[in-house]
């Protein structure tokens, strides 16, 4: 869907791609100012729950126009490209919310540091500030302050999380390109939700004040073009992985198929999220979503044992119990313990295991989730009892592996349905996980329901080596070929009243 914005020189197209804009720029046939107002009009259309910059973006535009008119020199690698960031981020004289009431009308006194070298060095303008989940850990972009975005394929389903509408604005053409920040999943769910590229990268490649130490943040970028044992995945999630690994045998290369959300758990629910829920204030819980993964830490420790007896007793699941076991307030002595062990995690994926040299892996193809999207919170089938399917990214995070994800399929009805023999629990995965998401009358994996929805995967390689994620997403997105993905093809294909 082609939305030009034109002019008395001619017409800026939002389905042009970063370079070929910046291109556009250095040759003289659009500016700075003019891109901008497509993208203006173009995040206007879309409708995005999202914090407009646009007259500060309008003055940076004309500065850089003057600048140009005036050197002939391009200020970087990203000239005049309208980018929108999530907000979490500080930018002076905007607030950065993440949703909470009690946050807003407090601007932030500068930019922080992605935001102002991707403006003053690399020169980009920001636009745009998009939505978040309130606290910023859940799949569902819900909060009071900001309300809702849901997927822009299907709004019965949601854009995912923690940079959800990073994710919805870019497959709308609302942006050219996104920044945002990822420590359990949140740059690569909503890529996989919403159908676009995503690069998490090694915690460190990217200077950012200190926060959350013990599994550090990652803050990278989302575009709409290329620049795990616990559940069962679902058929289209497979199906995602097993065409990336068909086209690239097809090429010549070799595909070889090969807890850390113990760990993960244990150390986020260390001071029993009472650092996180204290910025709530007097707002309500968001999502019933958030309500249940802080739940156990507010439990007596008799009745979490209880719920945990009764999940392996009465229902036959092993799993949940020993994850359900862990969300409650640490010790000093066990927090140590955790960190020792999120250590031994990353050392094991590395040097014990020893998976990359024994089978020279270039680097590994990875579902995102076991699921290709869950349904909105306004109904208790969507992502509230499945926050533990994040496991599938947060591996990637606890041994901090850049990842970039790219779309491969969408949801497919005709192909995508369980197999006749599918047996909950098989194999010591969750009984209780695996009937919510399959059976019953309204199971949450739903084809029929999901079709056209976008599936993506994940593919990871060693620390450090984000380069070499990039060039393996060149090479995966080159043997894939057309498929329906990138600028220009967002059509809205159901809108549901929810």
């Amino acid at each position: 869907m082609h939305w030009p914005h034109c002019t008395s020189r001619g017409c800026c197209d939002v389905t042009s791609v970063a370079s070929e804009i910046v291109q556009r720029i250095a040759k003289g046939e659009w500016t700075s100012s003019e891109v901008l107002e497509a993208y203006i009009a173009r995040s206007a259309i879309a409708q995005a729950k999202v914090n407009f910059l646009y007259e500060d973006a309008r003055k940076q535009a004309k500065e850089l126009d003057a600048e140009f008119a005036s050197t002939k020199t391009l200020r970087g690698p990203f000239h005049g490209v309208p980018v929108s960031v999530k907000d979490n981020y500080q930018i002076e004289g905007y607030d950065a919310t993440i949703g909470f009431t009690a946050w807003a009308n407090n601007p932030g006194k500068k930019d922080a540091c992605a935001c102002r070298c991707s403006t003053q060095t690399a020169g980009a303008i920001i636009f745009v500030k998009t939505n978040v989940p309130q606290t910023m850990l859940a799949f569902e972009c819900s909060n009071p302050l900001w309300g809702r975005t849901t997927n822009p394929w299907n709004n019965k389903y949601t854009c995912g999380g923690s940079s959800g509408r990073e994710g919805a604005l870019l497959a709308m053409d609302g942006s050219a390109l996104g920044i945002g920040s990822d420590i359990g999943g949140s740059l690569r769910i909503p890529a996989s939700y919403c159908g676009v590229y995503s690069l998490k990268p090694t915690a460190e490649r990217v200077t950012v004040r200190p926060g959350f130490e013990v599994i550090r943040s990652s803050h990278g970028s989302l575009a709409r073009f290329l620049i795990d044992g616990m559940m069962e995945s679902s058929p289209a999630c497979k199906r995602a992985v097993l065409e990336t690994v068909s086209a690239l045998r097809k090429q010549g290369h070799q595909c070889i198929e090969p807890s850390a959300m113990e760990v993960f758990l244990g150390l986020a629910s260390s001071d029993g999220y009472k650092k996180m829920l204290s910025h709530l204030d007097s707002d309500p819980m968001a999502s019933l979503n958030l309500f249940l993964v802080t739940l156990g830490p507010r439990l007596p420790s008799f009745v979490r044992k209880l719920a945990c007896w009764i999940a392996k007793m009465f229902l036959g699941d092993s799993l949940f119990p020993r994850f359900f076991s862990l969300a409650r307030g640490k010790s000093v002595l066990e927090f140590t313990d955790f960190t020792d062990q999120r250590n031994k995690v990353a050392a094991a994926w590395y040097e014990q295991i020893s998976v990359w040299d024994k089978y020279g892996f270039d680097g590994i193809i990875a579902p995102v989730q076991s699921l290709p999207v869950y349904l909105t919170a306004h109904n208790l089938q969507g992502a509230t009892y499945l926050s533990v399917l994040a496991a599938a990214t947060i591996t990637y995070n606890v041994i901090d592996s850049p990842v970039g994800t790219i779309p491969v399929t969408r949801v497919n009805p005709d192909t995508d349905n369980l197999s006749t023999d599918f047996v909950v629990g098989a194999s010591g995965r969750s009984k209780m996980f695996e009937t919510h998401m399959y059976l019953g009358k309204n199971p949450v994996y739903d084809p029929k329901a999901m079709e056209g929805i976008p599936v993506g995967v994940q593919l990871v390689g060693k620390k450090w080596e984000d380069e070499n994620v990039l060039a393996m997403m060149h090479v995966v997105d080159a043997a894939l070929g057309p498929r329906g993905f990138g600028p220009g093809s967002w059509e809205p294909i159901k809108t549901v009243s929810i």
